[in-house]
């Protein structure tokens, strides 16, 4: 993938790989925060996120601004050799703006306000927020502009963590002045929406309300209502990133997303022009067995959001988070083997939420850098050892993940659409095949971008699109075009079934790729989670089938018995131009889906990115100088990957085969 000239031009906040996290030393006396500085010292620390939740700090009554605290903290780190990701304070509303103005707090979808206390306690929509929150945007900025300390701009955080859709008044408005610049007219939204269903059909912008309460709401009306309160978000980033380019234009300005397997609580791909570098929180489950290949499908889509440059890791965990059901630690060297892992897709920066463990508040027992053992702990001597070994990275910050021959097609409005409204199967997760696909080629050493639908597709050799419900006739168009050119395409179940308005194509499905496919799908017919298929080449379908007939495709895989026995379950048609268009109308269970991953690398020409053992991730950075081969053994066992030069963190040459101890890292600087 190619730079775009503006991001390209923008300068990393620090010399070598950022490694840090939020630091929220508010929280603390100076004796620790002293201790803290210390203890960065110890470790490596070259960048802190300053300031999240600090509006009360710098406003602790309306409109009187003491600066004097971020004024000490700025010249504390800047003294210690530490720069800062200051954040603009609008995530955390204080407690005086809340008592003044109730009607800034979301609603939900009942119509009943959030408590004043959590997280992001503001609506979108409100003008009365806004105000308040760019005047002490406008007042720090013009404050602290010009201090060396700051080497970016952190918006609010963590935007729609909290209050992404809300139903007040306020946002009603909004919603139908949004609707009115989107379609012009209200004659264009019945059309777009099909509200001649149900009898549903508006006279006028003023009836339209947000989707809320318990009614089983139109689809299309549940779609444009996501996609607008991902533009009502973004309109505070933008508002807030005015100011700040005005006072400091030469410092680059982000906020941090929360990209994972999607949908998105906002639209990410659609922000991500919007950022100087485009960062990511991100924190794996602790039960799941699959953790690390999550965590590979998280950077491959920052990657395919950051066309194809460096992203910044602006959070995980050191070991445990705190808000799922169970909250596991994380094993022996994971916390390396995470960090490096995010490293080799792209990010150049290692970063956590925390500094230090806090003592109160809704996540004290979030783990932290410094936990609440202190110094003398596993988790700080981790730490300390990543910070070492981190250093020895600098070289590769001028690389890009190479190699990459596949291209997987996602997009949040596809799965928006997908949970919008009634479906075969309800209550859908849209990433489900996409996954499983993914950890197919994960398993086998290949690298894939997992990119927005609209993303030039040159240079891959295949590119999978993996249950994209909703296409657009460009997006079809476009994988069409891939495929003519000579790629290989493969087409999942579920994909292509709705246009932009979330209206089923008709004509047979998959209806955007029907023509591409040459098949026809008349009927679809899920499975429970009891139920299984055979298919006449020994593959087994599991959770979906469907009734379908071929038009000009060759049959690759048949159903063997059963309602649709004989009927196509998997199909191969060949493109004049050399290419080739598969469609798979099942959902393959694992053993199939590896035997099918295996076939279809082999036949598109896909090279692994190196021979390793089961249980090996490799992947490459490389520049037009030099290459570097990041290889994570997550295996219980030793295990190994055929690749010759230097390893950077110990130093030691390897000619043709690097060893590798159960739980270890290697990154390989290759001759």
């Amino acid at each position: 993938m190619s730079l775009p000239h503006d991001r390209a031009r923008t300068a990393w906040p620090t010399e070598g790989l950022s490694f840090g996290g939020d630091y929220n030393p508010e929280q603390w006396s100076r004796e620790v925060v002293l201790e803290d500085l210390a203890l960065m010292r110890e470790a490596g620390v070259n960048l802190v996120t300053l300031g999240v939740f600090s509006w009360v700090v710098h406003e602790p009554r309306d409109g009187e601004f003491d600066f004097s605290w971020i004024d000490g903290m700025l010249d504390l780190l800047h003294e210690n050799g530490i720069r800062v990701d200051l954040a603009t304070p609008t995530a955390a509303v204080p407690m005086w703006l809340h008592l003044a103005h109730p009607e800034i707090l979301p609603q939900d979808a009942f119509g009943h306000p959030l408590a004043p206390g959590g997280r992001l306690g503001w609506c979108p929509s409100s003008p009365v927020f806004r105000g308040y929150a760019l005047r002490v945007v406008e007042a720090l900025a013009e404050h602290v502009a010009g201090h060396p300390a700051i080497a970016l701009w952190h918006v609010g955080n963590e935007f729609g963590g909290g209050n992404a859709r809300c139903h007040c008044p306020v946002s009603n408005d909004h919603f139908r002045a949004w609707l009115r610049d989107r379609y012009t007219s209200i004659d264009a939204v019945n059309s777009a929406w099909g509200m001649a269903f149900w009898g549903n059909t508006y006279s006028s912008f003023d009836e339209i309300t947000t989707p809320s309460g318990a009614t089983a709401h139109n689809p299309g009306q549940l779609l444009d209502y996501e996609r607008f309160s991902s533009d009502a978000l973004l309109e505070q980033y933008r508002a807030e990133r005015e100011i700040l380019k005005r006072w400091t234009p030469d410092v680059p300005v982000t906020t941090n997303f929360m990209v994972g397997l999607g949908p998105d609580v906002v639209d990410y791909a659609r922000w991500a022009p919007e950022m100087d570098i485009v960062a990511n929180d991100h924190y794996t489950y602790g039960p799941d067995p699959l953790r690390r290949q999550e965590l590979a499908f998280s950077g491959d889509r920052m990657r395919g959001m950051s066309d194809g440059g460096p992203w910044m890791l602006m959070e995980h965990a050191a070991g445990a988070a705190s808000w799922h059901p169970i909250n596991q630690p994380k094993g022996p060297g994971e916390l390396a083997r995470h960090a490096f892992a995010h490293v080799a897709r792209g990010s150049n920066s290692v970063m956590f939420f925390q500094w230090r463990a806090s003592r109160s508040g809704t996540e004290q027992f979030h783990s932290a850098m410094v936990p609440h053992a202190g110094r003398d702990s596993r988790m700080f001597e981790d730490i300390v050892r990543l910070g070492a070994d981190l250093t020895h990275l600098d070289e590769v910050m001028d690389t890009v993940v190479a190699d990459v021959q596949v291209a997987f097609l996602h997009d949040n409005e596809a799965g928006w659409a997908l949970k919008s409204g009634l479906k075969p199967t309800n209550q859908p997760s849209y990433a489900d095949t996409a996954r499983a696909f993914h950890n197919a080629f994960f398993d086998r050493a290949v690298t894939v971008d997992v990119v927005p639908a609209w993303v030039p597709l040159d240079g891959y050799k295949l590119v999978v699109v993996p249950g994209l419900f909703l296409a657009s006739e460009e997006t079809a168009r476009h994988v069409a075009a891939f495929a003519e050119a000579g790629g290989t395409v493969v087409v999942t179940w579920f994909s292509g079934i709705v246009d932009e308005h979330n209206t089923v194509i008709t004509g047979g499905y998959p209806g955007a790729f029907r023509e591409l496919l040459g098949v026809r799908g008349e009927e679809f017919s899920p499975l429970t989670p009891e139920q299984s298929v055979d298919l006449d080449n020994g593959w087994r379908g599991v959770r979906w089938t469907e009734l379908l007939r071929s038009v000009d495709a060759d049959v690759v895989a048949a159903h063997s018995g059963g309602a649709l026995a004989g009927r196509p379950a998997v199909t191969r048609r060949a493109t004049t131009g050399g290419g080739a268009a598969w469609y798979l109308s099942v959902d393959l269970d694992r053993p199939s889906l590896d035997d099918f991953a295996a076939r279809i690398i082999a036949q598109a020409g896909i090279v692994p990115v190196a021979t390793v053992s089961p249980g090996v991730e490799a992947v490459r950075r490389a520049s037009a100088e030099s290459s570097y081969l990041f290889l994570i053994n997550h295996a219980d066992t030793e295990g190994w990957a055929d690749a010759s030069g230097t390893d950077l963190l110990t130093g030691a040459a390897h000619e043709g085969r690097v060893a590798l101890r159960a739980g270890a890292v290697a990154v390989i600087r290759e001759r």
